[in-house]
């Protein structure tokens, strides 16, 4: 029999409901979902009756003393104090990206897990992606690559979750909790960069830290740790950035689109003879396929094909809690570790350093 797995939830917002909430119920072998925890009580309890909760909480501290196995943080501020009080408990943890705000708190969540001989788990669904494995043995193959190209267009995600079965008419959280705990993550932003602009605030936490830290660590985990950040630009609508991985140059450019809901994300690999394309759908969509393209082609003639893939319909959120079990239970590495997350949040910094100084930042994930 499958060891079953006491786990609590803090954070009852949309990825929640969306995903997590959905995959812990299917995957009821591995996991009981004893307790869940949100500053809104209103919405951690009607959460809770819909997924049969049986405890509701709006005090994480007092959820972590209910005996748990393993605690799922989805909340919208930093995982850290969260993080380190379970592990501190004997908790193991998987966390939602950016897994905090700062380098100085990632690095006390990974010493709380190494001492406490926790697991630790940073949630990149992506990573997780059928297709994305076939890309990452195909991208072995590629002889001489060139350049590398990631493009993204952000839209409204409304008409992608609409349909599911949401919380509705929710009642807010006090409002003197709801100031302290802004202000709290914006000390906590501010002192990470360095800076109290509000802009540069807004787009480390907003764009950096919660959208293309996907793409960052998609790319660091094919290519390897950055070996220059080349050039940066951040504007209100959208970032755009060259990183180099040894002699090859990666473009990302990340843009905003609202007058229209079709959510692109591109991860393009160009060699000298072959091109690799990994095109996801929103992530907000359960069991969407990602398609791989895969074209080639003959030097000395116009012979060329071109090949999409699905390559299957599994969904990443699912497959990436049965690996957190599955490392919570035999003791194994996460492939997403906490130190695979720190680097990515050390990247989001030097995005901030090397917008602000217009200057090149060698090894930009190093801390």
């Amino acid at each position: 029999m499958t060891q079953r797995l006491r786990v609590g939830v803090v954070g009852a917002g949309l990825i929640a409901q969306v995903m997590h909430l959905n995959y812990l119920r299917e995957l009821d072998d591995r996991y009981e979902t004893v307790a869940i925890c949100d500053i809104s009580e209103d919405g951690a309890r009607k959460c809770a009756d819909q997924y049969g909760i049986a405890n509701v909480y709006t005090d994480w501290r007092v959820m972590l003393e209910s005996g748990l196995d393993a605690v799922l943080i989805l909340t919208n501020g930093s995982h850290a104090d969260i993080a380190i009080a379970a592990a501190n408990r004997g908790i193991h943890v998987f966390t939602e990206k950016p897994m905090c705000f700062s380098v100085a708190e990632g690095k006390s969540m990974i010493e709380a897990a190494a001492t406490n001989g926790i697991t630790l788990m940073v949630a990149y669904p992506k990573r997780f992606d059928p297709a994305y494995e076939r890309l990452a043995a195909e991208l072995k193959t590629v002889q001489d690559l060139r350049l590398v190209r990631v493009t993204t267009f952000e839209t409204p995600i409304g008409a992608y979750v609409d349909y599911y079965k949401l919380t509705k008419d929710v009642t807010p959280p006090p409002a003197d909790i709801l100031a302290a705990l802004r202000a709290e993550s914006r000390a906590t932003l501010s002192s990470a960069i360095g800076s109290n602009d509000d802009f540069l605030v807004k787009e480390y936490h907003e764009i950096l830290l919660d959208s293309l830290i996907h793409e960052m660590n998609t790319l660091r985990s094919l290519l390897g740790e950055p070996t220059k950040l080349d050039y940066v630009t951040l504007r209100p609508t959208g970032v755009t950035a060259v990183l180099h991985f040894g002699d090859v140059p990666a473009v990302i450019n990340w843009v905003e689109l609202p007058g229209i809901t079709r959510y692109r994300q591109e991860f393009s690999f160009f060699g000298a003879d072959r091109r690799l394309t990994l095109a996801f759908p929103s992530p907000f969509l359960r069991s969407a396929p990602t398609i791989l393209e895969d074209e080639g082609g003959e030097s000395d003639s116009g012979r060329s094909w071109h090949s999409e893939e699905v390559t299957s319909y599994d969904e990443a959120f699912r497959r990436e809690l049965m690996h957190f079990h599955d490392c919570v239970v035999n003791g194994q590495e996460p492939l997403t570790t906490g130190l695979d997350g720190l680097r990515d949040v050390a990247l989001c910094g030097a995005f901030i350093a090397g917008h602000v100084s217009g200057a090149a930042i060698e090894h930009p994930s190093n801390f």
